[in-house]
């Protein structure tokens, strides 16, 4: 029988902003049910056939400036846990895949949000290939000839890593640049080349995917000067409602990830067109949207999955 222990594989809780992070969040909802056990992913261990990891238990208070406290650090069994959340940041890289095969060997004894093979599987922007019909003109390559075609017919051009986060070396050309292209190729292999979209200007839409359903929605307007709409970017939340179009959207990409197995994501919309950033691996948004709304998501994410 396991355990009423909920283990979080995240980023370190002093790396964390309690007033728009989602794992405190998560954590905070359930913490008076289940005992919570935090870890950071270069801890986690398989150790005589057990996947093992080296963390401590931890609880979280939004009204104290120390908004965690620490109580026991120790080893845990990781297939003593009821859940095991996966959300440390991305990028996706080798070590976020080793975690993943490492937490495939336990899956069928623990469940793991999101499912570890199908982040895996889906590469956040590749994945969105899929839905090109409903995207900006976008391609993935990272030949330069590809590239400079594309930029004679989309004229300014967003370019971004397919594997970074949260808005990080995003880059916008109004001209075809080789010089900056074979640089920026040579830092990140393939990339993704989309037409920008000028009304980025007065926000994206965040939408919040749980179980297959449409959760809940805010817009992220970029600061002053800037065409980054992340909060992490400096972009200001507001409350907002979804088009026909977009919730037409976001039901079909919903379905088609709870088939994945992909428990809570995150998808964008800009000028109603989806933006091609399909997050499985770390959503956020929750704790923003709460502030806004005063609709607590947490709770609907945890009786979906019968905490």
């Amino acid at each position: 029988m396991t355990s009423k222990i909920v283990a979080i594989q995240g980023n370190h809780p002093s790396k964390l902003n309690p007033k728009s992070d989602t794992s405190i969040f998560l954590a905070n909802e359930i913490q008076n049910k289940y005992k919570i056990f935090y870890y950071e992913p270069k801890n986690l261990s398989i150790i005589n056939s057990k996947i093992i990891a080296e963390g401590f238990f931890i609880k979280f208070n939004y009204k104290s400036k120390n908004f965690f406290k620490i109580f026991k650090k120790q080893k845990l069994n990781l297939e003593t846990c009821k859940f095991i959340l996966i959300r440390q940041d991305p990028p996706f890289n080798l070590e976020y895949i080793s975690t993943t095969y490492i937490l495939d060997q336990i899956k069928k004894k623990v469940r793991i949000i999101n499912d570890p093979t199908s982040i895996r599987n889906i590469s956040e922007k590749l994945y969105s290939a899929k839905y090109k019909k409903f995207m900006p003109n976008t391609i993935f390559s990272q030949n330069i000839d590809e590239i400079k075609n594309f930029f004679k017919i989309s004229k300014n051009v967003i370019i971004k890593p397919i594997h970074s986060f949260s808005g990080n070396d995003i880059l916008l050309l109004n001209k075809f640049d080789q010089k900056i292209i074979n640089k920026f190729i040579k830092k990140h292999d393939h990339i993704m080349c989309q037409k920008f979209l000028s009304k980025i200007k007065d926000g994206d839409k965040r939408v919040f995917i749980i179980d297959g359903k449409v959760a809940g929605a805010i817009s992220r307007v970029p600061k002053k000067g800037s065409f980054l709409s992340n909060l992490s970017k400096g972009a200001v939340p507001i409350n907002v409602d979804l088009t026909k179009k977009e919730l037409k959207i976001s039901n079909l990409i919903a379905k088609d990830l709870k088939k994945e197995n992909i428990y809570f994501s995150g998808i964008d919309f800009i000028d109603q067109k989806l933006n091609g950033d399909i997050n499985v691996t770390s959503p956020t948004g929750l704790k923003t949207f709460f502030d806004l709304s005063n609709i607590n998501l947490a709770k609907v994410f945890w009786k979906g999955l019968k905490a």
